[in-house]
């Protein structure tokens, strides 16, 4: 079978690997000229089933609605005529009860936990190096109210097998060196060991590497304009025809990992999708002394700023905007995550080489990504994962493979089909 993957993202490539490891012909198609250029290529590093909570909760309303005057809210929504935002805000509102909001995270950090096994699987089979740190996160809590709260919260999470123990402040500032100068500034944290965290990019670009090996085709630089459908079908993708691997592509099957730009391409198909991008921020700080430099990982979850060491540089990650497909960004909108950064971890890094970047979240209303089968007999989705698609890239390319070919997946899919919409 010849199957026509879109896109080149975590999604994407791993996708790729689990077809050519059964044998397939596959053919990746991406607009960008290397793998992993977008959602994949500087995201916070976190491997993090202990970060799985669904977004929609009964708090978000009001830090969105506190967002409107505010620009030091963790979720960011700007008023605009955008049909599509103000609809998916309607379903996003309809989920932020107690009680969706724990069916949500359930799914998704069963989800997360299978995903983290089957990253560890394609990494020893393949021998990719992708900066991988298994110290475990943590999830850092200032005050006292805030850090009972996690603990309370955190029962969810473990009640799905994620393990973690608890930190008091005395406990925390002897387990992260780094953090001693700070002791007395957190009431405690949350430290889950199997949590892991590395480079995305590295990741994807290294597997990719290694499906070419198994015959893998990447049709790179070429922007899809057009998914042809003939009644139940799909019978092929047009390229742009004036990049260096434009025109048509025709294939068996098709599979959509193209995050944000999903619903784009498949709303002229007659198939709706729920996705809305939500942009996140992240900068890339070299190490300047590995002596005073985080050993763990995590979030402070106050500032809900995200730190990871990748190798010899330290990602930071902080914000989510709802500001439709703009991917711009100014210095101004890095300061918060770097104060934070500053006083945690001082001398650390080089404050004064930071590298900006910023992406599209594909986020679904619920949390859950959008994947199986679409509703067109050849047309498979692998898309919606939000924030956390790095910690569910691996184990959601495997379940949508799985159903492909026929296969009962290993975890229950069903929570993850289009038709719950």
């Amino acid at each position: 079978m010849h199957v026509v993957v879109l896109g080149a993202g975590l999604l994407g490539v791993t996708t790729a690997h689990y077809l050519a490891r059964e044998g397939h012909q596959v053919t990746v198609i991406d607009r960008q000229k290397e793998p992993a250029r977008e959602t994949s290529f500087a995201n916070a590093g976190l491997l993090t089933p202990g970060h799985a909570y669904a977004w929609a909760s009964p708090r978000a309303p009001m830090i969105l609605l506190k967002s409107l005057w505010r620009s030091d809210t963790a979720l960011r929504w700007r008023l605009k005529f955008d049909p599509g935002m103000w609809a998916w805000g309607l379903k996003f509102l309809a989920n932020c009860t107690a009680e969706r909001n724990r069916a949500n995270t359930v799914i998704k950090v069963r989800l997360c936990s299978y995903s983290l096994a089957q990253t560890a699987e394609v990494t020893a089979e393949t021998g990719i190096t992708w900066d991988r740190s298994q110290s475990g996160a943590l999830y850092l809590y200032r005050d006292p109210d805030h850090f009972r709260a996690g603990r309370a919260n955190f029962k969810l999470l473990a009640d799905e097998g994620v393990e973690a123990k608890t930190l008091e402040a005395e406990e925390l500032a002897s387990f992260e060196p780094a953090l001693a100068h700070m002791k007395g500034r957190f009431a405690g944290a949350i430290h889950t060991p199997h949590d892991e965290s590395g480079d995305a990019r590295k990741f994807t670009v290294a597997l990719a590497e290694s499906c070419k090996k198994r015959g893998v085709v990447f049709q790179l630089g070429a922007a899809i304009t057009r998914i042809e459908r003939k009644d139940d079908r799909i019978i092929g993708v047009e390229t742009d025809p004036e990049g260096p691997n434009g025109g048509r592509v025709q294939g068996d099957a098709y599979v959509l990992a193209l995050g944000s730009y999903s619903p784009l391409l498949t709303r002229p198909i007659g198939l709706k999708m729920p996705i809305y991008p939500v942009k996140g921020y992240s900068v890339t700080l070299p190490i300047a002394d590995a002596e005073t430099a985080p050993a763990h990982f995590g979030v402070d979850e106050a500032n809900l700023v995200a730190f990871a060491r990748l190798g010899d540089r330290l990602r930071l990650t902080a914000t989510a905007d709802f500001a439709g497909y703009d991917t711009s960004f100014v210095p101004s909108d890095f300061a918060h995550m770097l104060k934070v950064a500053h006083e945690l971890f001082p001398r650390a890094a080089a404050f004064d080489r930071p590298e900006y970047w910023a992406c599209l979240r594909p986020m679904t209303p619920d949390g859950p990504p959008i994947m199986g089968p679409s509703g067109i007999a050849n047309l498979w989705l692998n898309t919606g994962h939000g924030h956390i698609g790095w910690t569910m890239a691996c184990g959601s390319s495997r379940l949508v493979v799985d159903r492909m070919l026929g296969r009962k997946p290993e975890i229950d899919d069903t929570p993850f089909l289009l038709s719950r919409y």
